[in-house]
């Protein structure tokens, strides 16, 4: 692997790569070209070249990469070749849907411990975990040995799970809740802000619309 600094947007390219490669695997085909990926992933073939190419010389020139092996290294890169265990605070709606897909999901980075501060919930089962107090998390997160943390709590008490998580030795958090949060440097923090998403995509409407609108003028 090359010891320059990997961009953020690299990394976050490459489990789109191995979402297709996976596709390409269950259909049993074998050998890929950047081409092809580039035109199935509306990518630049350069862009992917040059983004595997940090990693290794994974392809053949004139054959293209070897799709199991290609998923294999991608996995190594991602840590996915070991298992990683996630716990998740918050069990409304968006926590039981993740749990859901939790239980369908072939990968290593399973969740294995759930969370919640109403007591109305704690004790109850969603796909055999069941819901533990806040006041269980510390503990099981040592047994456990969880790494990653995922919260789904509403925006007020976010602050306050991560700041526990942080607390019990999580190093890396997923935040569904719309609120930004302040956590130490050595612990990395991502966010899935559907609302934000949602907003962006309706700014991209309406500039589709005025395109069209230009374009009929134009003719």
């Amino acid at each position: 692997m090359k010891q320059e600094k990997i961009s953020e947007a690299v990394v976050r390219r490459l489990p789109v790569y191995l979402r297709f490669l996976n596709e390409l695997s269950l259909a049993e085909v074998q050998t890929v070209s950047s081409q092809e990926l580039g035109e199935k992933l509306d990518l630049n073939p350069a862009q992917i070249r040059k983004d595997l190419a940090y990693f290794g010389e994974f392809g053949r020139k004139g054959v293209g990469y070897h799709v199991p092996y290609l998923i294999e290294k991608i996995r190594h890169i991602l840590k996915l070749d070991k298992s990683l265990n996630v716990a998740l605070v918050g069990t409304g709606n968006l926590g039981r849907a993740l749990c859901n897909y939790n239980m369908y999901t072939k990968d290593n980075m399973k969740i294995v411990a759930l969370f919640d501060a109403d007591p109305a919930k704690t004790g109850t089962k969603i796909n055999q975990l069941t819901v533990q107090p806040m006041s269980a998390l510390a503990e099981t997160v040592k047994r456990l040995d969880i790494s990653i943390g995922i919260i789904t709590v509403p925006a007020m008490e976010a602050q306050n799970v991560a700041d526990q998580f942080v607390a019990a030795g999580i190093r890396g958090i997923l935040n569904f809740a719309p609120s930004v949060l302040k956590v130490p440097k050595n612990v990395r923090i991502h966010y899935a802000d559907f609302t934000a998403e949602l907003l962006s995509l309706a700014f991209y409407m309406d500039y589709h619309n005025r395109e069209d609108k230009e374009n009929v003028r134009e003719e």
